[in-house]
């Protein structure tokens, strides 16, 4: 299936609701910021900025006035220090901005913020990016439902994020990927195995391979590899449910042939039942917060009327359950989506519990 069929040609930001930022209040998230996304846009003049290759990345490096720089300087520091710090001016002497780019490519067109310290010139990142609830929605079901915590921001019509480090998913299958040797090969498909579930489950659309990062870990005498979403700018909104699974794109057809290849199909069926185990556990573990959370996504209007109509269809198709079918907003496929990977595991456990129970006896 071509791109064009599978995915929406654009989706719109969605504003956040009084509920949403009221719940970002109440969880921290919600912080008082000296600069916005539209200050930003301000910038003079602009060049290329190409990779080790000599190919355009897509992003532009920004310049402004110099009556600006030093306000906006200052402010980006600011942000820095609430982000990753104690929110105090005391390191801004030891920081400095030393890029501002701006991304042409997409819906989001972030901006992304290189801030070094001076002292030992290691340096990070972070982006801001205009507020949208839907990548909201999507960062924190991220930081409740995957193994990984994510730090952000908003303030008004403003997201800030901090940087996910790894490699580009699509520099790793062309660069690195056919370098892996077999036993390597064989830990990727299964972490793509899980991704790709951990991404249906919880509605996380457009895993294209530059929309993730594979993350290295060396332990002991090998490398473990780990895949992380970058991108949660299509959290809820798509109506055909294989924009929810990475295997479907084309970008990421190489590793779906390391699946089909180092996998029996009984270990991807393995895989599947412990990736939804592990979210059902998360989602028993979060308690009321992903309650909250999911509360106000079934009131707020994220997706069009088209898209929850055939979402819900063919969620039918593969659950059987009818409720998917009655639902009138993604809140609530998203809602019975996860309760219905949270009763299959607790059947199960409860299963497990009486058959041992009896075996007592």
């Amino acid at each position: 299936m071509s791109e064009e069929k599978l995915m929406s040609k654009k989706k719109p930001a969605y504003p956040v609701s009084k509920r949403l930022e009221d719940y970002l209040d109440y969880y921290n998230r919600k912080i008082e910021i000296p600069i916005f996304y539209e200050d930003l846009l301000r910038f003079a003049g602009s060049v290329v900025v190409y990779d080790a290759e000599g190919e355009d990345t897509l992003w532009v490096r920004v310049y402004y006035s110099d009556t600006e720089r030093q306000e906006i300087d200052v402010a980006l520091k600011k942000v820095y220090s609430i982000l990753l710090s104690d929110g105090s001016d005391r390191i801004f002497q030891y920081l400095n901005i030393d890029a501002v780019d701006y991304c042409t490519f997409g819906n989001s067109k972030p901006f992304r913020i290189r801030v070094r310290n001076i002292l030992n010139d290691n340096f990070t990142y972070f982006y801001v990016k205009r507020a949208d609830a839907s990548r909201i929605y999507g960062l924190e079901l991220e930081h409740m439902l995957s193994p990984y915590n994510l730090n952000f921001l908003v303030y008004r019509d403003t997201l800030i994020e901090e940087h996910i480090a790894g490699i580009p998913g699509d520099v790793f299958i062309k660069d690195m990927l056919p370098q892996c040797t077999e036993s390597e090969k064989s830990q990727l498909a299964k972490e793509f195995v899980k991704f790709n579930e951990r991404c249906m489950i919880r509605l996380l659309g457009d895993m294209r391979s530059y929309n993730y990062v594979i993350v290295p870990t060396h332990d002991f005498d090998h490398v473990v590899y780990r895949i992380r979403a970058i991108d949660f700018d299509q959290q809820c909104f798509e109506g055909k449910l294989k924009v929810y699974r990475p295997q479907f794109f084309k970008e990421n057809y190489p590793m779906v042939e390391v699946v089909r290849k180092k996998l029996l199909h009984d270990s991807v069926d393995q895989y599947k039942i412990e990736e939804r185990s592990i979210v059902a556990k998360r989602i028993i573990s979060s308690g009321n917060r992903i309650k909250k959370l999911v509360n106000i996504c079934k009131s707020d209007h994220i997706s069009l009327p088209e898209n929850i109509e055939l979402l819900g269809k063919q969620i039918y198709d593969l659950t059987l359950d009818l409720k998917f079918k009655r639902c009138s907003s993604m809140g609530q496929i998203l809602d019975l989506a996860l309760d219905f990977v949270k009763r299959n595991y607790e059947d199960v456990s409860m299963k497990q519990i009486i058959e041992k129970k009896i075996r007592i006896q």
